[in-house]
């Protein structure tokens, strides 16, 4: 400081007192950085988690349509069984004339009824790969939850450790915080 109260900063005192008021220091400093950063990985986690619990029920409802199409074509696959029975039953009850056509009729139930038991079973299939792929979504978002609760915890460890100044939950905090991070990982590749 020179004579008159003026005071002069060289280059050097300017960058120390900027470094001492926006640049984090001590514990407090890095805990504040730690739980941003696992703030924001735990956010990104949770959007995860909800997209594939999302996914899980649409896929899930696609599995049901699927089901009851499929339980539509068997109704109607019954339903030409019986028209099948019941022609096989006239041919033997019909008068001579009239046989032969009950006979045509049942050839063609029969071979009505293939066709719906392919479509039939088709969307059986369909059905069992919207489950599976619903199943599939339903573990990866447990296992989104799962990391997004890890990160949760370690963010509010991170509270309680600065309060406390222990060392030791400081490093609870990154040790949570990678648990939740391999977790995620986990989710990522569909482990």
């Amino acid at each position: 400081m020179s004579e008159g109260g003026f005071h002069v900063h060289g280059p050097h005192d300017h960058e120390l007192e900027h470094a001492a008021q926006h640049e984090p220091t001590g514990m407090a400093g890095k805990l504040a950085v730690a739980t941003a950063v696992i703030a924001t990985v735990g956010a990104l986690f949770a959007y995860m988690g909800g997209a594939t619990q999302s996914n899980a029920g649409l896929f899930k409802n696609d599995a049901a349509i699927k089901k009851t199409e499929a339980a539509n074509q068997w109704a109607f696959y019954q339903a030409k069984s019986n028209k099948q029975n019941l022609a096989e039953i006239a041919v033997d009850l019909a008068p001579e004339p009239r046989k032969p056509f009950y006979a045509g009729e049942a050839k063609r139930y029969k071979g009505e009824k293939d066709e719906i038991m392919v479509a039939a079973k088709k969307l059986e299939e369909e059905s069992t790969a919207w489950d599976k792929k619903s199943g599939e979504q339903l573990h990866q978002h447990h296992r989104w939850a799962q990391a997004t609760t890890a990160l949760q915890i370690a963010i509010a460890m991170a509270a309680i450790a600065l309060l406390t100044r222990s060392n030791r939950l400081v490093k609870g905090v990154f040790l949570l915080s990678g648990i939740g991070v391999v977790l995620g990982a986990m989710a990522w590749l569909h482990l």
